[in-house]
C-alpha cells in the first residue's frame, strides 16, 4: 500500500506561500504590522511542529529501515543537517523583524532559499525512500504524533492554513484527505474563525 503524502506536499506549499507573503511585506515596508506578525508567528509555529515530528518520529524510523546503506544514511544525516541550518535564520529574522532591521530583506531571502532548498530535496529524495521502507502504519504514526502535538485547537488553525490561498484543485485534495469530521469543522467554524485573526493582513 503506497503512502499518501498530500498532506506533506501541502504543508510544504503552505511554508513557501507564507514566506512570499513575508517578502512582499517586507517589500512593502509592513514587516512591523499586527498581521504580518500573527502569520509569522503561526509560520514558525507549524514548521517547528513539522520539523521536530521529522526529527523525533520520521527520520529515526526511517533510519532503523536502511541500516547499512550508506547512501540513504547519508541523505538522513543531510535532512535532519538542513533543519539544523533552518533554525538560526528563523532566529535571526524574528530578531530583525522585532528591531525593524535593515538586514531583514536579506535575510528573509536567505531563509527563504535554504528552506525552498530543503523542502525541494525532501520532496525528490526523502519522499521517495520513505515510499520504498516505510509503511502505511510507520505514515500513520507519524502523521499521529502531529495531530497529537496540534490537538483540536491547533487542528482548528493548520486546517484553514493549509488551505488559505490555495488553487482549488489542491483544496479540493488536501480536505478529500481529512477525515469527514474535520471537513465539516473546517466549513463551519474554523475557516471563520482563520480568516478573522487577519493573518498576513495588510490592515
Amino acid at each position: 500500500m503506497s503512502i499518501d503524502f498530500t498532506a506533506m506536499y501541502a504543508s510544504h506549499d503552505a511554508f513557501r506561500r507564507d514566506l512570499e507573503r513575508l517578502a512582499q511585506a517586507v517589500a512593502e515596508g509592513r514587516a512591523h504590522t499586527p498581521g504580518v506578525r500573527a502569520g509569522w508567528e503561526n509560520f514558525t509555529h507549524q514548521l517547528h511542529i513539522h520539523h521536530t515530528a521529522e526529527d523525533s518520529g520520521l527520520w529515526p524510523r526511517v533510519r532503523e529501515r536502511v541500516a547499512g546503506r550508506p547512501r540513504e544514511l547519508a541523505l538522513l544525516d543531510d535532512m535532519e543537517a538542513e533543519h539544523s541550518r533552518i533554525d538560526p535564520l528563523l532566529t535571526a529574522v524574528d530578531t530583525a523583524l522585532a528591531d525593524q532591521a535593515p538586514e531583514l530583506p536579506d535575510l528573509v531571502r536567505a531563509l527563504t532559499a535554504t528552506l525552498d532548498d530543503h523542502l525541494k530535496h525532501e520532496e525528490d529524495s526523502a519522499l521517495p525512500l520513505m515510499q520504498d521502507v516505510l509503511t502505511a502504519a510507520d505514515w500513520a504514526a507519524f502523521t499521529g504524533r502531529i495531530r497529537e502535538t496540534q490537538g483540536l485547537r491547533g487542528a482548528s488553525v493548520f486546517v484553514p492554513w493549509i488551505v488559505d490561498g490555495a488553487p482549488p484543485a489542491d483544496r479540493v485534495r488536501f480536505l478529500g484527505a481529512m477525515p469527514p469530521p474535520v471537513r465539516v469543522l473546517n466549513r463551519l467554524f474554523w475557516e471563520g474563525s482563520y480568516r478573522r485573526r487577519g493573518l498576513w493582513s495588510e490592515a
